[in-house]
């Protein structure tokens, strides 16, 4: 049987929205189970002292060459990608979202949409309420239980692990004890889940 594998996102990243379009797909083609594991970026970033925007640090030309290979990628997955005016937002809310949810995917799907397509301000609990009514999902008790100890911890709980096991950016892939970065990468996911050990490590 394929090996797991485990999917590290926040809904703030292009890259982990590009990815989070192709996972699904290659993990049901080849057969393995799918983890996915909502983390917040921006506790990554704080605990390896990174800079809480990777993109604000890069020289003009990099900036621009990174806005066109986000484009590139978009393009080859076939997926729309619009900016939102104001990025990057805080997603502590919309990621607890989606572990308060009964349909997890389902709202991490909405949210990357409403982020990265329709360029909505998913800070706004308003605007998340009615991400989750258009998308048939019970607004009342998944914002009612964000709130909760039991979420925040949870999502604490998964952003340490994502440290402790390596993870510096998203997407992030676990496989087989091996850490995949990138959704440029994903040819690597696939073959470290049938089996495959780089050589030269």
């Amino acid at each position: 049987m394929p090996h797991a594998i485990d999917f590290y996102y926040d809904i703030v990243c292009p890259y982990a929205y590009l990815a989070s379009t192709q996972i699904e797909e290659l993990a049901r083609r080849i057969g393995s189970p799918l983890h996915y594991r909502p983390i917040l970026l921006g506790g990554v970033f704080r605990n390896i002292d990174a800079p809480l925007v990777p993109m604000d640090k890069m020289p003009e030309s990099k900036r621009r060459m990174n806005q066109l290979d986000l484009a590139r990628w978009a393009d080859h997955f076939g997926q729309p990608l619009n900016f939102p005016d104001s990025h990057p937002q805080r997603t502590v809310e919309a990621m607890r979202c989606v572990l308060a949810s009964p349909e997890p995917v389902k709202t991490m799907e909405a949210l990357f949409r409403a982020y990265w397509v329709e360029g909505r301000n998913v800070t706004d609990l308003d605007v998340l309420r009615t991400i989750l009514q258009e998308n048939h999902l019970p607004p009342d008790s998944i914002l009612e239980d964000i709130n909760s100890s039991l979420i925040k911890d949870q999502l604490k709980e998964n952003t340490a692990g994502a440290v402790k096991a390596g993870v510096f950016g998203v997407p992030a892939f676990m496989v087989n004890g091996e850490l995949i970065w990138g959704q440029d990468r994903l040819h690597f996911v696939e073959k470290l889940a049938l089996g495959w050990r780089p050589s030269l490590q």
